[in-house]
C-alpha cells in the first residue's frame, strides 16, 4: 500500500524524535513554534482521535528548524490548483491561534475564516512581492494585551518568511509559552516585545532565546452592524 505524503511525514518525524532522545517531542516544538501537546498530536497513529496532520505550513517550519533532516528528505508538496491559481494569492489558515497575553495555542477552536484570496497586486504592494503558496498563512489572535490595535478573534496575515527582527512592527513570536502576537521594537539598548495595552502588560527586552516565526502584516476585522 502506498502511503501518503502525511503518512510519510508522520514517520519522518517520529523517526527524527525518537533519535533526539528524551525531551525530542518539546524540542521540536520550540523550535517551530508550536505547543508540545500539538507536535505530539501530529505523531498520532492515523484514526486516533485529536490526530494533527503535517501540512505544508508546518513542514515549512520543520525545514526551517532542521533543513538538514527536512529541507530535503521530504519534499513540500505542490499546492494543488484549488488553492493557488495564477491569477490570485490564496491564504490558508494556521490550525492554531496565537495569544496576545499569555501565549497560548488552541487546536481545537473552530475558525470562521479558512481561507482568503488577494489579488497578486495587492499582496506585491503590502509585502515587497509576491510569497510563494505556503508562506502566508493566517492566524487567530486570542487575549487583550494587543488591544486597540488587534482585536480577539480578529484573523492575521502572517509572512512566515520572516525569522528574525526585520524592523519594528508586529510579529508572531514564541519566548518559551506558545506563540503570541507582540510588537518588537528597536529601543537602541535591546529588542523590545511590546504590548498595546501596555498598563497591563509591561515591554520586556526580547529574551535571546525567542523565536520570531512571521510577521503580521494585514489585520481582517469583520464588525458586524445589524
Amino acid at each position: 500500500m502506498r502511503m501518503d505524503k502525511y503518512e510519510t511525514r508522520r514517520l519522518a518525524l517520529k523517526a527524527f524524535i525518537d533519535s533526539l532522545g528524551r525531551g525530542g517531542t518539546a524540542q521540536v516544538a520550540s523550535r517551530i513554534g508550536k505547543d508540545a501537546s500539538y507536535v505530539s498530536r501530529m505523531l498520532y497513529d492515523e484514526g486516533k482521535p485529536g490526530r494533527k496532520r503535517i501540512g505544508e505550513d508546518t513542514l515549512e517550519a520543520l525545514a526551517r528548524a532542521y533543513p538538514e533532516k527536512f529541507g530535503s528528505s521530504i519534499s513540500v508538496s505542490p499546492v494543488p490548483a484549488t488553492e493557488t491559481a495564477g491569477d490570485y494569492v490564496r491564504v490558508q489558515h494556521l490550525d492554531a491561534e496565537a495569544g496576545m497575553g499569555e501565549g497560548r495555542i488552541n487546536d481545537d477552536y473552530p475558525e470562521v475564516i479558512r481561507s482568503m484570496d488577494f489579488e497578486p497586486a495587492y499582496i506585491r504592494s503590502v509585502v515587497g512581492f509576491v510569497p510563494p503558496p505556503g508562506r502566508l498563512i493566517l492566524i487567530t489572535g486570542r487575549g487583550d494585551s494587543m488591544i486597540p490595535v488587534i482585536q480577539p478573534g480578529e484573523s492575521l496575515i502572517v509572512d512566515t518568511g520572516v525569522a528574525g527582527f526585520d524592523g519594528d512592527g508586529i510579529y508572531l513570536i514564541n519566548t518559551g509559552n506558545g506563540q503570541q502576537i507582540k510588537a518588537l521594537q528597536d529601543r537602541g539598548d535591546a529588542i523590545y516585545v511590546v504590548s498595546a495595552n501596555a498598563g497591563l502588560y509591561p515591554a520586556f527586552p526580547l529574551p535571546a532565546h525567542a523565536l520570531v516565526a512571521g510577521k503580521v502584516y494585514l489585520r481582517n476585522r469583520i464588525d458586524r452592524l445589524n
